[in-house]
This record gives structure tokens, sequence and C-alpha cells, in this order.
């Protein structure tokens, strides 16, 4: 087994909570632009929401239910024609 191979089934063999903090980490290194706007641009986008929702402009679905539909769309695709 390669060095690699053998720090990934290492890395595999890490409790959850280790996984998870170690792949935020990796992805964090990943991305070297700071987007200075994006803070306005998430503000501005939660406000217009609101909006749409406070005026009935939208329709709302519980999170469990949007859920659900997105995995069924999932499984759907990974099943064989």
């Amino acid at each position: 087994m390669s060095v690699a191979a053998e720090k990934i089934a290492e890395v595999l063999a890490l409790p959850v909570q280790d996984r998870a903090f170690l792949a935020r980490q990796l992805i964090a290194s990943l991305d070297n632009v700071v987007d200075r706007d994006a803070e306005t641009d998430w503000r501005d986008t939660i406000d217009r929401r609101s909006r749409e929702i406070e005026e009935a402009q939208v329709h709302c679905r519980p999170v469990a239910e949007t859920v659900r539909d997105i995995r069924a769309k999932l499984n759907a695709r990974r099943e064989p024609s």
C-alpha cells in the first residue's frame, strides 16, 4: 500500500467528528479567494426572500418534506434504468 493510500485509510478510520473537522479544514485550505461582498450579498438575499415569504409570493414547505423529495430524486438517479 502506498503512503497516500495508507494516509487515506488512516483518515477514513477516524471518528465522524474528526473526519468532518478535517474535511472543513481541507476545503478551507482550497479557498484562497476572499469574497468581501459575500456577507452583503447573503444579507440582501435573506432580506429579499423574507419579503417574498411575507408577501406570499413564494410557497414554503416543511424542511422534512423537501429533504424527503430531494433524497427520492437522488435515489432515482442512482437506480439503473
